[in-house]
Order: structure tokens, then sequence, then C-alpha cells
């Protein structure tokens, strides 16, 4: 096989959504007038050969750690979908991509050959707004490094719930010539333009070598049972998630789903939700203030 090369893409990309790809950019030393921001920071940390996986929780902390003089002052963490970065960079579609696949959330089945991998996350705007609905088409090579183009194995597509969250079950994609290992992700939020990327694997020996290998884009992994699990977090250049919205008849309920922003009265009185969730029996709002802020 070869590397991956550009077409126009088609499917579900909608009509004038930005399809020519963008050539990797050299990553900028910070200095005068260019905040240290958290994906310089990742790529310091590959530059200087950082061996430690990035985990869910501390993937910017490690970066940061990584890349950070001896005896400079402790950073704080800082947000993922607001650190003066831009949103999650786009990649090309390359050669293997296919209209039209399956909706689902796995691309496996059993006995499937492969290390079995878990990517779970959520999707962003830019104001850390959780966004639900947004299309994520995933593409992939089988374990072996090669891509179905007869059929749909190793294609899906699937929309983020109402907290902007979403889970692939897959297998680690196998490697071909030209390329280190990666996943492809068309995401689009409704309305929006479509954001084509690819996502990464720390501590490959081949992503040195990769033209297109972006550590803005690499997923935190770790291994655990029988398989890897992988987190990313999306973030489109979109100004949040879907406006507030009144839920029919404006009252709350248990067993409805809410999305950040939404809008509930209970017992005479508004609340705008904080976090999207599935309203339970005890979850009334004035109940839970971590889930419902009182309006004015």
């Amino acid at each position: 096989m070869t590397p991956d090369t550009p077409r126009t893409p088609s499917g579900p990309t909608p009509p004038g959504a930005p399809t020519t790809p963008d050539g990797p950019t050299p990553p900028e030393p910070p200095g005068p007038g260019r905040p240290l921001t958290r994906k310089a920071l990742l790529r310091a940390a590959v530059a200087a050969g950082a061996a430690a996986p990035l985990l869910a929780t501390g993937g910017a902390a490690l970066a940061r750690a990584a890349a950070r003089p001896a005896g400079a002052r402790t950073l704080s963490p800082t947000p993922y979908c607001d650190d003066g970065d831009d949103p999650t960079p786009d990649q090309m579609e390359g050669p293997y991509f296919k209209p039209n696949s399956p909706r689902r959330t796995s691309l496996v089945t059993p006995g499937t050959p492969g290390t079995p991998l878990t990517v779970s996350g959520r999707v962003l705007g830019r104001d850390c707004v959780p966004l639900p609905a947004v299309l994520l088409d995933f593409w992939q090579a089988d374990h072996a490094g090669a891509y179905d183009m007869a059929g749909y194995a190793f294609r899906g597509h699937q929309f983020t719930d109402a907290a902007g969250a979403f889970t692939l079950r897959t297998v680690v994609p196998g490697l071909y010539p030209g390329r280190t290992r990666h996943l492809h992700v068309k995401a689009q939020a409704p309305g929006e333009p479509v954001l084509t990327t690819q996502l990464y694997f720390p501590g490959e020996p081949r992503n040195a070598t990769d033209a297109l290998f972006d550590p803005a884009l690499l997923m935190d992994v770790r291994d655990g049972g029988g398989g890897r699990d992988a987190r990313f977090e999306f973030v489109l250049d979109v100004d949040g998630g879907p406006g507030p919205t009144d839920p029919p008849g404006g009252t709350w309920a248990a067993g409805r789903s809410y999305a950040a922003g939404d809008r509930a009265t209970y017992g005479g009185r508004a609340y705008r939700c904080l976090q999207g969730h599935t309203a339970a029996t005890g979850w009334e709002p004035p109940n839970v203030p971590a889930l419902w802020r009182p309006e004015a």
C-alpha cells in the first residue's frame, strides 16, 4: 500500500465543507509574543523523547513535566478546550475513505483478530461546552494494516450523546508502508463544517518518521483488560453546544435526557442545566446544585 493521499470527500461530508488538506506544520519554539500552549508542550515532550504514556487524567500535566527544565516552577494543568490553543487540527482524508458507513459503535465481532482497543472521549466547543449529536465517522486499517475497500470492515459512524461523549470499540490498527499507527475520523456538529483528522498512539517508533504525524493529535492510551484503552477530546471550531433549549412541556421529569444549557422548571422555579445527564428520581433540581443552577 502507499501513504495516504488526499481525495475529494463524499458521503456524509456536506457541500461547501473544506476538503483541501494542509501539510504538517513544523512546531514553533515558544518565544516573545508566543504563549507556551498545551500543544507546544506536547510537541516539546515528544521531541524530548518522553516515553511515559499520557494517561486520560493527566496528559497535559505529563507533557508539561517532560518539557519543563529542572528547577522550573510547576505549571498548573490547563483545560483541554481553553488554554489558548486552536481547535483540534485537521489532517488529510487519505485514499481509503468510503461514504455511507454503517451506524455502529463497535467495529469488531467475537473472534476479530488484533489487540482490542476502546476509544472514548467527548466533543467540545471552544468554550468547553459539550456538543451533543455530533457525527463521528471512523475508519482504519485492520490489525494487518489493510483497509477494506470492498465492504465496510473497520468503518462506522455514531453520534455523541447528550453529554458530548462517545465510545468506539475496535482493534489497534496495523502498520503499512509510510505511516505510523492511526485512526481516521470525520467530526461534524449539526449544521457546522466537517473536521477531517487522524488520531495517533504515543510511543510508536514510526511517529518520528511519519510526515503527517502531529503530537497535538496523540490519544491518551493505557493498557488494561487484555487490550488498550484510549481517550481523546475533540475541540470543534464552534461556539459551544446548541443554544439552550426548553424541554417539551418545560417541566423537569425523571428519565429525560438533559444537555448542558437546557432549561427546565420545577416547583414553579426555572433552572438551567450545568452538565448533561439523564434525570432520575432524587435528582430534582433543588437537590443537585452540581447539575442545575436556579435562574434569577
